[in-house]
C-alpha cells in the first residue's frame, strides 16, 4: 500500500505548480511595469503553502505575511480574483484595493496578507477566539517568518493562544532571511520553534521545501488542536529564493549561493523526483497537471488584463468608521 495517496500527490503538485508559475507570470508582468505596487514573491515555499492547506477546509481560517500570494492560492481563492487583484482590477478579491500586500479572501477564510511585519499573529488568535467562543470545530492558522518572530505581536499571540487553549497552529517559515538580514544575526536560537517552550506549546520541525514532510507535519499539529489541547506550534525550514521584493539588487548575499540552494532543494523538482520514483504518479499525469496550470494561468491573466480599473468614486466604499 503506498503510504500517500495519488489524490494526495496530485492536489500538493497541483497547489505548489500553480503558486509556482503564478509568482513567475506576475513577476514579468511587474517587470512590464504593468502591475502597481510592490511584489514579494513565494517561489521556493510552495511545499508549505500546500502542504498545510491540504488539510484545511473553507471554514478554516488563515492569516498571512507581505509574502501571500501562494497562501491565498493554496487556501483554493479563486485564481482570475486572485490576478485581478494583483493587477488592481476591480474584478480582484479586494476590489483591486488590496494589491498584492493586502490580498484577503473571506470566501475561503483567508483573512488577509499584511504589510506590517508581524501583524497576522493577532488576527489569527482573534478568529481562533472566536472559534472557540462559538464552539465550531474548525482551527486557525497563522504563516510567519522567522523574522516576525522577534516583533512583540509574536509573544503577545503565542501567550494569549497558549494560556487560553486556543485552536491556533502558528506555521513559521523560516526562510533565512528577515528581509535583507540573515535571521542569526538578529536571532539568538538556532530553531525559530524552541520559544515555543516558554509558553507549554508543543512543537515540531520539518523539512519546508517536502510537500509531504510538510502535510505530516501539519496533520499531526491538526490532530492536536482539533483534540482541544491547545495551539501547535510548527517550523518549516526553507530559504527564500527570489529577493526580498521584486527588484531588490540582493547586495547582502551571493547569486552562487541562491542557485546552489535553488538547484539542490526546489521543491517542485523534489517532489516530481518523490512521486515518480515512488510510482505514485507517472509522467503523463505530471504533463496534464502542467497543461491544466498554464491554462489556469493564461485565462486568469487574460481575465485581470480585460477587467476594468475601480472608479475613482469608489476609493471610501467598504470602509469601517
Amino acid at each position: 500500500m503506498e503510504r500517500y495517496s495519488k489524490n494526495l500527490a496530485e492536489e500538493l503538485y497541483y497547489k505548489m505548480l500553480k503558486i509556482r508559475r503564478f509568482e513567475e507570470t506576475v513577476e514579468r508582468y511587474f517587470l512590464d511595469g504593468e502591475i502597481p505596487g510592490f511584489l514579494h514573491l513565494y517561489i521556493g515555499e510552495e511545499a508549505i503553502a500546500s502542504g498545510v492547506c491540504a488539510s484545511l477546509t473553507d471554514s478554516d481560517y488563515i492569516a498571512s505575511t507581505h509574502r501571500g500570494h501562494g497562501h491565498t492560492i493554496a487556501k483554493g481563492a479563486d485564481l482570475n480574483r486572485v490576478m485581478a487583484e494583483i493587477f488592481g482590477k476591480k474584478t480582484g478579491s479586494c476590489k483591486g484595493k488590496g494589491g498584492s500586500m493586502h490580498i484577503a479572501d473571506f470566501s475561503v477564510g483567508m483573512l488577509g496578507a499584511n504589510g506590517v511585519v508581524g501583524g497576522g499573529f493577532n488576527l489569527a488568535v482573534g478568529a481562533s477566539l472566536a472559534i472557540k467562543k462559538k464552539k465550531r470545530d474548525n482551527v486557525s492558522v497563522v504563516f510567519f517568518g522567522d523574522g516576525s518572530s522577534n516583533r512583540g505581536t509574536f509573544h503577545e499571540a503565542m501567550n494569549l493562544a497558549s494560556a487560553w487553549k486556543l485552536p491556533t497552529i502558528f506555521v513559521c517559515e523560516n526562510n533565512q532571511w528577515a528581509s535583507t538580514t540573515p535571521y542569526r544575526t538578529t536571532t539568538a536560537i538556532e530553531d525559530i520553534s524552541i520559544r515555543a517552550i516558554g509558553y507549554n506549546m508543543p512543537s515540531k520541525i520539518v523539512d519546508g521545501n517536502d510537500a509531504f514532510a510538510v502535510y505530516d507535519g501539519f496533520k499531526e499539529a491538526l490532530e492536536y488542536v482539533k483534540a482541544g489541547n491547545g495551539p501547535y506550534f510548527l517550523e518549516a525550514k526553507t530559504y527564500r529564493i527570489k529577493g526580498h521584493f521584486v527588484g531588490d539588487p540582493e547586495m547582502y548575499r551571493t547569486k552562487e549561493e541562491v542557485q546552489t540552494v535553488y538547484e539542490e532543494n526546489n521543491p517542485i523538482t523534489r517532489f516530481e523526483e518523490k512521486v515518480l520514483s515512488e510510482n505514485i504518479m507517472s509522467e503523463a499525469e505530471i504533463k496534464a497537471i502542467k497543461d491544466r496550470v498554464e491554462k489556469e494561468i493564461k485565462e486568469a491573466l487574460q481575465f485581470a488584463m480585460d477587467s476594468e480599473y475601480p472608479d475613482p468614486s469608489e476609493m471610501f466604499d467598504d470602509l469601517y468608521v
